[in-house]
């Protein structure tokens, strides 16, 4: 087995340019952990985001000058390779996939994480690249519309971003779940969108979606490029916006619609809920996938050597569904 392992470290806050190549030596997996080769890893716009220390005062949180785990990445999907001595869950050459959360390190070619975390097997019918996106995008979205806003059937729904990694999963998800989708995105991703199962497109270049005069019981902002100032007049008596990307203003509007009712204004932290809440709504969009209902878009895979250009691309806002490292 190797002795050291290559991975990318955040050298400070700031542009893709801050990503740094580094070896280090391989971890040895604790009693309770398991060593994972990873085969592919998601590069998202929450890891792009991170990188840049952006919103400015998740630093607090995450390292005032440079992120305090150091390297980066969240998602990946690989094989153990070893296992420590009161491992359970998992047997060596067991196909996985999982997210590092604020361990960070997935972007790397080896991890070791706990057996109990956020980690599942891979079924054979996911190909890697596949199951590295899915605790990003297709998780944060299915528990926006499944736990956050509790999407009905017959309900109307609105997803800004229907073209990038969460968007073409809520898609999907809002569709399988009985919503009538209207998907907003650039006029060039307006056949994907409908392949994916959206009622209405809305190329947002030439018409606002917010001020169509259609209404909504749900607005799922997923790059976080509205408001609910904006979208209250578009919301229905009982509307949602729900956005994952936190701001001060999105925090103000939660407090205070959440005080009055009526339309309301959500958040939540989705990549920090209990690892065994990510396992049972991972199973939930696993048990999608084998219906037929849900497949990860995917746009392009970079060699691992490149991760700096994945980052760039990611930052161009035209990505379409995920983007991935191998």
């Amino acid at each position: 087995m190797d002795t050291t392992f290559n991975a990318w470290e955040v050298t400070r806050y700031g542009a893709p340019e801050v990503l740094a190549p580094v070896s280090r030596p391989l971890p040895k997996p604790t009693a309770n952990q398991v060593l994972i080769r990873i085969r592919a890893s998601a590069v998202s716009r929450a890891d792009g985001l991170m990188r840049a220390g952006k919103p400015r005062f998740a630093r607090l949180f995450l390292g005032l000058k440079r992120p305090r785990a150091g390297l980066s990445g969240t998602c990946f999907a690989g094989d153990i390779v070893a296992v420590g001595s009161k491992v359970t869950r998992f047997n060596i050459g067991d196909a996985v996939f999982g997210e590092a959360g604020l361990q960070f390190g997935a972007n790397a070619t080896y991890i070791s994480v706990d057996q109990n975390g956020s980690l599942l097997r891979k079924p054979a019918s996911v190909a890697y690249e596949e199951a590295a996106t899915l605790f990003d995008g297709a998780m944060t979205s299915w528990h926006f519309l499944t736990r956050v806003a509790q999407v009905q059937s017959g309900e109307r729904v609105l997803i800004l971003g229907g073209s990038g990694g969460l968007g073409s999963a809520a898609v999907q998800f809002a569709k399988a779940l009985g919503a009538n989708v209207t998907a907003s995105a650039s006029a060039k991703n307006a056949e994907l969108l409908r392949s994916l199962g959206a009622d209405h497109v809305n190329d947002y270049k030439s018409q606002d979606p917010l001020r169509s005069g259609s209404t909504y019981d749900v607005v799922f902002d997923t790059i976080g490029i509205s408001s609910f100032g904006a979208a209250k007049p578009a919301l229905a008596k009982a509307g949602r916006y729900i956005c994952p990307v936190l701001g001060l203003r999105l925090l103000r509007d939660m407090l205070v619609t959440g005080l009055f009712g009526g339309k309301t204004a959500k958040f939540a932290a989705a990549g920090m809920s209990k690892p065994e809440v990510h396992r049972q709504e991972l199973s939930e969009v696993l048990d999608l996938m084998g219906n037929g209902q849900f497949s990860p878009v995917m746009d392009r895979t970079y060699p691992f050597a490149d991760l700096v250009e994945a980052h760039r691309y990611v930052e161009t806002g035209r990505k379409r569904g995920n983007v991935v490292v191998v």
